[in-house]
């Protein structure tokens, strides 16, 4: 005899979804698009945060669980889920249509990522970004560009419900297409301006690049300009994250 699957367990096995983890997750996905939602698991300790989301599934007939610590975190795939997880129809970075829309220019400042392969750097920096007031983020079409993924929905903290996400597959020739409406401003470790000196007279597209080499020649290139933070020398950068974080509070004003 067979031991009938979860929800979550069923769909598991299909990939059709991405499981959010996490109060503030959770409740930024019902908030935005809670036609979305597929189902909700939650141990006891979260019943006053689930209570009013399971009554909107039940409106909607679809499942909601409370479970075991030890079963929520076999669900979740991890036992960083924050005692909540919902299932949601598969999210992915959309293509970047033509002309591009309203949203992209609705912040002062656009995050640009070519290359950040690491979803928790990525969940991190859209966490940072909606902060600081983004409405979108732009990602590149390199190879290493992680996507949207349950560890950045769960790092994101919510942040990622708030903000549309594109993608392109030629990072420098759009940013060459957009020079008439933002300033691309590449973040290098080296031989930039300080923050302070960057102009402010259109928004910025901010550039942000894999750790280790920075973005890629041709996207350097394609920048009006490059930015570089200043530290003491112990240490050669910042985390992209946090430096990501610096910038953002800069280049917003």
């Amino acid at each position: 005899m067979h031991e009938e699957r979860h929800p979550a367990e069923r769909r598991a096995a299909q990939r059709d979804f991405q499981r959010i983890c996490g109060v503030n997750a959770v409740r930024a996905l019902f908030l935005r698009r809670p036609e979305q939602v597929l189902a909700l698991n939650y141990v006891e300790a979260r019943r006053p945060v689930a209570g009013p989301l399971c009554r909107y599934l039940a409106r909607h007939r679809r499942p909601y669980d409370e479970v075991s610590p030890d079963r929520l975190a076999r669900l979740a795939g991890t036992e960083h889920h924050g005692g909540i997880m919902a299932l949601a129809t598969l999210r992915r970075a959309e293509p970047l249509p033509t002309p591009p829309p309203p949203v992209l220019f609705a912040g002062r400042v656009l995050p640009v990522l070519d290359g950040i392969g690491n979803p928790h750097n990525f969940g991190a920096i859209a966490r940072t970004a909606a902060f600081f007031g983004a409405r979108a983020m732009l990602l590149s079409g390199d190879a290493r560009q992680a996507d949207l993924s349950d560890a950045a929905f769960r790092t994101s903290e919510g942040a990622l419900e708030h903000l549309a996400v594109f993608r392109v597959e030629d990072l420098a020739t759009t940013l060459r297409r957009l020079s008439g409406q933002f300033l691309a401003v590449a973040a290098v470790a080296r031989g930039g301006v300080p923050p302070e000196a960057i102009p402010r007279s259109k928004p910025i597209a901010l550039v942000l690049g894999n750790e280790e080499s920075g973005p890629l020649p041709g996207t350097v290139e394609a920048c009006g300009a490059h930015v570089t933070l200043q530290g003491s020398d112990l240490v050669e950068s910042l985390n992209v994250a946090a430096a990501t974080a610096v910038l953002l509070h800069t280049l917003r004003s």
